[in-house]
């Protein structure tokens, strides 16, 4: 708990670089989520259609690194909010 409190600590006190991380965990969510929800449907057909032979020829896997993918982005935006919080705490006093 105190890494996360000197974390946000240090990014109360660094305004410009609490922004550039807010822009790039901004772009790092929209490159993450971009057309995910589409490849997760087109992923679960595959499986459905298949069955088992499906998930032997990486059906299983890439349903792995969809969801590492999506846990990544869910972080990134978090970290977005974060930021966002931060600035217009400090903007506001």
């Amino acid at each position: 708990m105190a890494t996360i409190s000197s974390f946000t600590g240090w990014l109360r006190r660094h305004r410009v670089a609490c922004f550039g991380l807010m822009v790039l965990s901004f772009i790092a969510f929209g490159l993450l989520t971009l057309d995910l929800v589409r490849v997760v449907s087109a992923n679960a057909a595959f499986i459905t259609e298949n069955g088992w032979q499906g998930l032997q020829d990486g059906g299983l896997r890439q349903l792995l690194e969809l969801l590492l993918s999506s846990v990544a982005a869910m972080a990134a935006w978090l970290t977005f909010k974060l930021c966002e919080t931060l600035l217009l705490q400090s903007l506001t006093r």
